[in-house]
């Protein structure tokens, strides 16, 4: 089960865990879109020679637009994670203290960890404080006038802020810039359904992104993510249709979910979050009718959804819940 519980996505591990499961399993345990932007036909990639220069300056310009920050403050990365990875060597303040619960990621960069509940009164501390906007894995969301404040605060103390924004883009008017002390994270692939296409970005001061390109550089991303990701942030009508879409489809899981006396979690429509002392059983009961949801090691009351693509599989999860 550590398989499971280290992070979502892990079929491989489920079947072989569960191998009597139905096929094709159901994976409602990643925070990913289920229905992925789909490039254009007539975008032909040429993977054969090193990508342009000019088609990275094209992303990290449409992808700053898209964020509505200059163009000189952002760079790209080969996956979010990643560039969680490389915090320590791009001279944010040490230590790096991040919030709990939140990704895992997190805790393997930070030197400690404090409970979410101490951001009430956030008074500022040395070093960086390490936080992601909506969270993961409680959906909890927090306005850029919370933000601001922890920015302030970080600021007064001689700290900075790092903001993980993964999953912000499911949510219009939740990205925050705020200003030299602060590092934002952004995912690609969670929004845009994409995720094995690894591109992230970071937002920060000039300082901190020319470090990071020499670390990286001068191709940090493949020719698929420069081609990809350039066309789908100018996608306008995609991304609005599919940010209406995923609060349907969330409502739609919320009830199925009240049906079966689970309240759901969380102001991020990408995934929803239920505390029950039945976590482990529901868990297994789902694993065995071919579903995975996402358990958690250091919380066993605890089970993520992902949202389902569609009422079928909507009402695949609605049946394996009630013929438990």
């Amino acid at each position: 089960m550590a398989a499971l519980t280290h992070h979502g996505g892990r079929i491989d591990a489920a079947k072989a865990l569960f191998p009597d499961a139905p096929t094709p399993w159901l994976d409602l345990s990643t925070g990913i879109n289920p229905v992925a932007w789909t490039p254009p036909e007539e975008l032909d990639v040429d993977a054969a020679p090193l990508p342009d220069r000019s088609a990275l300056a094209r992303l990290e310009a449409r992808a700053a637009a898209h964020f509505g920050v200059a163009a000189e403050r952002v760079a790209a990365v080969p996956g979010s994670e990643m560039a969680l990875r490389l915090l320590p060597l791009l001279g944010v303040p040490q230590p790096i203290v991040a919030i709990r619960p939140s990704y895992g990621t997190h805790g393997a960069v930070a030197s400690a960890r404090v409970d979410q509940s101490a951001l009430d009164d956030w008074a500022g501390q040395a070093g960086s404080l390490l936080i992601a906007n909506p969270n993961n894995p409680d959906g909890v969301h927090r306005s850029p006038e919370q933000l601001a404040r922890l920015a302030a605060a970080q600021e007064r103390a001689g700290g900075w802020l790092i903001l993980d924004e993964a999953f912000a883009d499911a949510m219009p008017g939740s990205g925050f810039d705020g200003g030299e002390q602060v590092v934002v994270l952004r995912s690609f692939g969670k929004f845009f359904g994409l995720a094995g296409v690894r591109l992230g970005f970071v937002m920060a001061a000039p300082e901190i992104l020319a470090r990071l390109r020499d670390l990286l550089g001068d191709w940090p991303v493949s020719a698929h993510a420069m081609a990809w990701g350039s066309a789908a942030y100018a996608d306008r009508a995609w991304i609005a249709a599919t940010r209406i879409a995923l609060v349907e489809r969330t409502a739609a899981l919320d009830a199925v979910l009240a049906h079966h006396g689970l309240t759901a979690k969380g102001a991020c429509p990408l995934f929803r979050m239920v505390e029950t002392p039945g976590a482990a059983a529901i868990f297994r009961r789902l694993a065995a009718a071919g579903i995975l949801v996402r358990p958690f090691a250091d919380a066993p009351g605890r089970l993520r959804f992902g949202v389902p693509a569609a009422t079928a599989e909507l009402e695949r999860l609605d049946k394996a819940l009630r013929h438990g």
